[in-house]
């Protein structure tokens, strides 16, 4: 019973790096394509939304766009992304950014430095106050099992 008090917050742990790990990985790769990629034009071929909810009376939306373009020698490179602009529509033209040797890591964000280090930032934080609270935990239930067996002996 006492290992489900390490094992769960050591999962909840190894989840929260995964997802600090993506965040990172995917603003690294946004702003390599911004700094050193190249441009195309690209057309959406479909724009949809999907919606989550948090099981009472919230709601969230998140736009989709499924974005296709000819690369510099010729491929056609097909990709999806997400937390685009809502004005976006199937059929129109956008600018997407990419490097020359992963093009299927495009993005069709407009360059905005600030705001992707805002927000990987904001994520980071969120990510790191779960992954502080983890460890705490692990660490006072520890010294409070430790307690409990010293008072029992």
């Amino acid at each position: 019973m006492e290992l489900l008090f390490y094992v769960i917050p050591s999962i909840m742990i190894a989840l929260l790096v995964v997802g600090i790990t993506v965040a990172l990985r995917r603003s690294r790769q946004m702003g390599q394509a911004w700094d050193g990629g190249v441009t195309a034009q690209a057309r959406c071929l479909r724009s949809y939304t999907t919606t989550s909810a948090d099981g009472h009376s919230s709601f969230a939306t998140t736009p989709h766009h499924v974005y296709e373009f000819i690369t510099q020698d010729g491929r056609v490179i097909r990709f999806e992304e997400a937390n685009g602009p809502s004005t976006v529509v199937g059929g129109d033209l956008v600018t997407v950014h990419y490097l020359p040797d992963r093009p299927e890591q495009a993005t069709a964000h407009a360059p905005a430095r600030g705001k992707l280090a805002a927000g990987t930032g904001c994520i980071l934080a969120f990510y790191g106050v779960g992954l502080a609270f983890c460890v705490a935990f692990i660490f006072v239930v520890h010294l409070l099992l430790n307690a409990a067996d010293a008072l029992l002996r």
